[in-house]
């Protein structure tokens, strides 16, 4: 077991950056921070403890963008269970989403008393917006709570939205929200819509016929969401928030179609940054895990899968995110249609990525880094303090042994819940210590760091994030 230690080098390490080659380099880590990045074997002052890193690739800590919370049991419990599952897959800083139809105020203050006693690592927040009155508080949400990015749900139109408690809303709602974080943000440090795209009158109409010819497989859920309703909504938000000046982040992006505009767009405007998530790059639609594999998006077709390694590869994807939901396999084990949508997959990113993309030579080490490290640090302004190895940011490294092969088992990534979409599968690339500004809080797959070391990450435009 490594021991903690507030101040040490570690030695013997390759590390690796989003934009340059891995570097064998030491690092010497003082009052949670970096302060020196050293070659190999320089001395330091006599007496400070040196922790090993031999044969390990280190890796900025890992960020995940796209959690979720207590859609599924208690929140409070899983602030602590979905934690110690990020620290089980590098994961050092974790972006929870909220679902809300009321003003953000008490939110805040109950999601924050859930959260300080029990994250195992560092935590921030995007809220959703439903409503007149989330529009009118976005700026003193990025002043009060340093919250600087808001979701919109294109789908939540009429009814949609009520299994979650959210009003219906439109696209004169929507460009509205876009007007206003374009004027409440800044050249560089920009406030950000995360738009999921869906044109849910089409789905609506290709649903009811498939369901009623009695379709129940996931190639029938996928065809009930065809690619058009990915692709024509993000064409959509693309010309509101280019007419309005504002920056869309796209996230879960599943199919080819929808990767094609958002190339054929940035060509004349930039603000526009994608996601997608680890299981649109393992699993179609022709799967076989049934209700089990329910998400929105749809595992698509195997065309879509590879056309997601390119968009990385390629750089016209920024952000691989989890698109966590640790619900109960009960949840699951229903008819395709009213089993509940979503999964956990934090733990299996690195994995993933590592396994299925650099092993088999879709992506190089610095693409990986730049998907789970800087490209999620910039676009939700966590820079300079997270996602880079440098003098001056926090102490979060993940150290990684490329070459350990490992058979995932669901009970061995501390979820909440009770599956993996991996069960059985063996990977190749894991991470084996889990470093949060200095503390290590995952070796060898034992936690052993206590909850309530994550601290939540207080965004700020044009300034380092603050820490409360």
């Amino acid at each position: 077991m490594t021991a903690n230690s507030k101040n040490f080098v570690l030695r013997g390490g390759t590390v690796v950056f989003p934009d340059r080659p891995p570097e064998p380099l030491d690092l010497l880590v003082e009052d949670e921070r970096i302060a020196g990045i050293l070659r190999p074997g320089e001395p330091v002052a006599q007496g400070l403890p040196e922790q090993s890193a031999k044969g390990l690739h280190v890796f900025p800590g890992l960020i995940d963008a796209h959690v979720h919370f207590g859609l599924s049991g208690e929140k409070e419990t899983q602030y602590a269970t979905e934690t110690r599952h990020a620290a089980q897959g590098g994961f050092t800083t974790v972006m929870g989403y909220f679902l809300n139809n009321e003003a953000y105020t008490d939110v805040f203050k109950r999601e924050q008393e859930n959260a300080r006693p029990r994250a195992h690592v560092d935590y921030a927040f995007h809220f959703s917006t439903a409503n007149e009155l989330h529009i009118q508080e976005l700026e003193s949400y990025v002043r009060d709570y340093g919250v600087t990015s808001f979701k919109y749900f294109m789908n939540f139109k009429g009814e949609e939205g009520r299994y979650l408690g959210l009003d219906g809303t439109d696209d004169g709602y929507f460009y509205d929200l876009l007007k206003e974080a374009a004027r409440i943000g800044r050249p560089g440090a920009k406030v950000t819509v995360v738009c999921h795209t869906e044109n849910i009158e089409l789905v609506n109409r290709v649903r009811r016929r498939i369901q009623a010819e009695g379709r129940n497989t996931l190639k029938d859920w996928s065809a009930s969401k065809p690619a058009i309703t990915e692709a024509e909504s993000c064409v959509r938000a693309m010309y509101f928030a280019e007419n309005v000046g504002a920056q869309i982040y796209v996230p879960h992006l599943s199919t080819r179609m929808a990767l094609d505009e958002v190339r054929r767009w940035r060509a004349r405007y930039a603000d526009v940054l994608v996601e997608t998530c680890p299981h649109y790059l393992t699993h179609d639609e022709s799967s076989t895990l049934g209700p089990l594999g329910k998400a929105n998006p749809p595992f698509r077709s195997a065309d879509d899968v590879n056309a997601m390694w390119e968009g990385l590869a390629d750089g016209t994807i920024q952000v691989v995110g989890s698109d966590h939901v640790p619900r109960k396999r009960a949840g699951k084990d229903k008819g395709l249609w009213q089993a509940s949508q979503g999964f956990p997959g934090i733990a299996t990113i690195l994995p993933v990525l590592l396994s299925e993309g650099y092993h088999k030579g879709r992506l190089s080490l610095e693409r990986v880094c730049a998907v789970v490290t800087a490209g999620p640090a910039r676009i939700f302004n966590l820079e300079p303090t997270k996602g880079r190895i440098a003098v001056g940011a926090d102490a979060d490294l993940t150290l990684v042994d490329l070459n350990k092969e490992r058979v995932v088992k669901w009970q061995e990534l501390e979820s909440y819940a009770d599956y993996s979409l991996y069960d059985g599968w063996k990977l190749k690339g894991w991470p084996v210590r889990t470093i949060v500004r200095g503390l290590t809080v995952m070796d060898d797959g034992k936690i052993i760091g206590p909850q309530g070391h994550g601290r939540y990450l207080r965004r700020r435009l044009g300034e380092a994030p603050r820490y409360d």
